[in-house]
């Protein structure tokens, strides 16, 4: 093992958003002095949304960024310690791991925390990215209250943007799917749910082109593909559902995935295939993608970690007050 320009650590967590966050104050409170590695994208999805409500503990919501901020300043309260930078590729064939970190520096680790998240397929438009939280969404759960009696547009044909739609119609006047094809993707089931919902129309063989507006989405541009028509559809908001990719492209060979990418964890944990790397929040979850359940699983994977490494005798401290008083009555 080349250990040449090396840094040792009980802890490494690879990604700085609710879950790598969560899981840096729970493992610092255990005295495992985590290294957090912030990423390309320090604070996760949050860190680029405007205004979060359905986050517990915020009566009047709180803005995304602002919301990271006190993750990451309870973390380091607790003696984490958050670096920039993003690791290149792993090495998990033996402990402790080797991670190497900006191409440079290889740091070591007894145990690794998994929580890179996942990244919203995005259709690549200029104005996309610009308009992104001002009328750009890649999550209905958490924006749909937004456009309380407003004609809104998803772009998808699959579960998801179908499901999506479904969910917007509890808020929006009309919601418009537009599909590249003649015919949805999505489960029958949910086919049959939609046709039903007179709020939601169908948008076929089109794609977008552009998003209009200054400062917040006022329509969208559309082309169909068998006539080549382009006109203009007036929104107050585009929803993007093609899918979602999880950050984890430097773990294949390593860790367990689905065909998708998502990293298996053992039911019930966030135990991975190999002892000692554990997996939380959207690097792992498909299903519900939410702050609030990766804020459950970088807990999960902090206390994880922690019962391993005593577990091979790497930690000796005892558990005292560092869970929490709750925790510990549950124990």
């Amino acid at each position: 093992m080349n250990v040449v320009n090396s840094e040792h650590r009980q802890v490494i967590i690879i990604g700085a958003g609710s879950a790598g966050l969560t899981g840096a104050i729970y493992a610092a409170r255990a005295n495992l002095n985590p290294l957090v590695i912030r990423g390309p994208e320090p604070g996760g999805q949050l860190a680029t949304t405007t205004e979060v409500e359905n986050y517990p503990g915020f009566v009047n919501g709180i803005l995304g960024p602002e919301l990271m901020q006190h993750f990451e300043a309870q973390a380091s309260r607790f003696g984490a310690e958050l670096r920039y930078g993003m690791i290149t590729s792993v090495d998990f064939s033996q402990r402790p791991f080797q991670l190497f970190f900006d191409h440079e520096k290889t740091l070591l680790a007894d145990a690794v925390i998994v929580a890179t998240g996942a990244s919203p397929n995005y259709l690549g438009l200029d104005n996309e990215k610009r308009l992104l939280g001002h009328g750009v969404s890649s999550c209905a759960t958490c924006d749909a209250a937004f456009f309380r009696e407003q004609e809104v547009a998803i772009v998808g044909g699959g579960d998801t943007a179908i499901e999506d739609a479904i969910f917007l119609t509890r808020f929006c006047a009309k919601v418009y799917v537009i599909h590249r094809r003649d015919r949805l993707r999505a489960a029958k089931i949910l086919q049959a749910r939609a046709f039903a919902k007179e709020k939601i129309g169908f948008i076929w063989n089109t794609l977008v082109e552009d998003i209009l507006g200054e400062n917040e989405v006022e329509a969208v541009l559309l082309k169909n593909i068998e006539t080549q028509e382009i006109y203009t559809l007036p929104i107050a908001g585009l929803f993007v559902a093609i899918g979602y990719r999880p950050n984890t492209k430097i773990f294949q060979g390593w860790l367990d995935m689905d065909s998708k990418g998502y990293i298996r964890t053992l039911c019930g944990s966030t135990h991975t295939n190999i002892p000692g790397v554990f997996a939380s929040g959207d690097a792992q979850d498909y299903v519900y993608r939410q702050a609030a359940t990766a804020v459950g699983t970088g807990c999960m994977a902090a206390i994880d970690a922690e019962r391993w490494l005593e577990s091979q005798h790497q930690v000796s401290v005892s558990r005292g007050d560092k869970w929490g008083k709750l925790a510990d009555s549950q124990e």
